[in-house]
């Protein structure tokens, strides 16, 4: 089967699932649930192209799990399909909802089978409660549920669209330009995520894998005069700081970097350019909070840290208990979690002569582990 392209729409916010993770980036096993929701498209072969659309600082990170064509998303969800159908050339295209995660094969064959019969294919679900409307009981029989996906005529789809009314779906669109729309059967499977506790309503979800991931930072920064000194976010009475774009904290660069690599998303130098005036003399503790909400959006939790940081000087042992404080605090885990190390370089090289500091780290993450938030919310 071929002439049809799959949108599969993610650029929400996601600000009615109740937890810091984006839902598209639950971990299903060791894979995103975006991409889950993708491959399970893609193999079923009827898709000639599939489209994931999404914000920009996702797909920097999503171009890293598989090579689909990505489009950034708008401020709804009309402006993100309008953007993603710019490049669609097929006759047909099937739009879908990464949060519709579960759609059966049968159901996506169903709606195909169906698309030289109407503009717009539509999976619907009966009602089966009494409903009422302004306090009368209407006819369950004349109701359905939509669902997603629909698939609809590509040059039909783009014309309805092309308007400033705003259409919840797509047979609503095309319906409005008064083109044929037909239902076909859908499924209690292709249930919507849109709330942490749908999760028990999605049995294609497996429970996040346990693996540990690790990451390795490292930064140096030569002395500066008259500059403060930030290290860990802590202030050190010294009459010199850091040569640098930001504060200079180079304890925190290592370990924002360490993060990154632990997450698979670059490094400190392309998410904070000190190339860009926004950076100059940024605070880095706020930089690494940044650095935790990207880390935590994306489905990941901070493990522990361990950093070792290299001064011949200053002396850093009274700051030490204050520094792993403050990180925890920064990271919002527990101080137990959080280790330094300060050691001088017996008088070698740079950091031997007072030249400079250099800071070694390692951090750890884990899978947000939805289940145990999930089960909790249940209990």
């Amino acid at each position: 089967m071929s002439q049809a392209t799959l949108i599969l729409l993610g650029a929400g916010s996601s600000s009615r699932f109740e937890t810091s993770v984006k839902k598209q980036w639950l971990y299903s096993g060791d894979i995103p649930l975006w991409l889950q929701v993708a491959q399970h498209f893609e193999q079923t072969g009827y898709f000639d192209n599939i489209i994931v659309v999404s914000s920009s600082e996702e797909i920097h990170h999503m171009k890293h799990f598989a090579d689909y064509t990505f489009v950034t998303g708008g401020a709804s969800r009309q402006e993100s399909l309008n953007n993603a159908l710019q490049i669609v050339t097929t006759e047909y295209v099937m739009v879908s909802d990464i949060a519709r995660c579960c759609v059966p094969a049968e159901m996506i064959k169903r709606i195909l089978d169906a698309r030289e019969k109407a503009a717009c294919i539509v999976p619907v679900l009966p009602v089966n409660d009494t409903l009422y409307m302004d306090g009368s009981p209407i006819d369950r029989e004349q109701v359905k549920i939509i669902q997603t996906p629909q698939l609809s005529h590509t040059p039909t789809l783009k014309k309805a669209l092309s308007t400033k009314t705003l259409f919840t779906d797509e047979s609503s669109a095309i319906a409005a330009l008064g083109h044929k729309v037909i239902f076909v059967e859908g499924s209690p499977l292709a249930h919507k995520l849109t709330r942490i506790d749908d999760l028990d309503k999605l049995p294609c979800i497996n429970e996040p894998s346990l693996q540990t991931l690790t990451g390795f930072g490292i930064d140096i920064h030569p002395f500066e005069e008259g500059k403060p000194m930030k290290l860990c976010g802590v202030t050190i009475d010294v009459d010199y700081g850091f040569k640098a774009h930001s504060d200079g904290d180079v304890a925190i660069h290592a370990l924002i970097d360490a993060l990154l690599g632990a997450a698979g998303m670059g490094d400190i130098g392309e998410l904070y350019p000190d190339t860009e005036a926004t950076y100059a003399g940024a605070n880095s503790a706020k930089l690494l909070e940044d650095t935790l909400r990207r880390i935590r959006a994306f489905g990941l939790e901070v493990g522990n840290i361990d950093m070792t940081i290299l001064a011949q000087a200053p002396k850093l042992l009274p700051y030490k208990e204050q520094m792993r404080n403050r990180l925890a605090s920064l990271l919002e885990i527990p101080s137990h979690r959080v280790n330094i190390k300060a050691t001088t370089a017996e008088k070698l090289g740079f950091v031997g002569r007072k030249e400079g500091v250099t800071v070694h780290a390692v951090a750890t993450l884990n899978y947000f582990n939805w289940k145990k938030s999930l089960n909790g919310k249940l209990s």
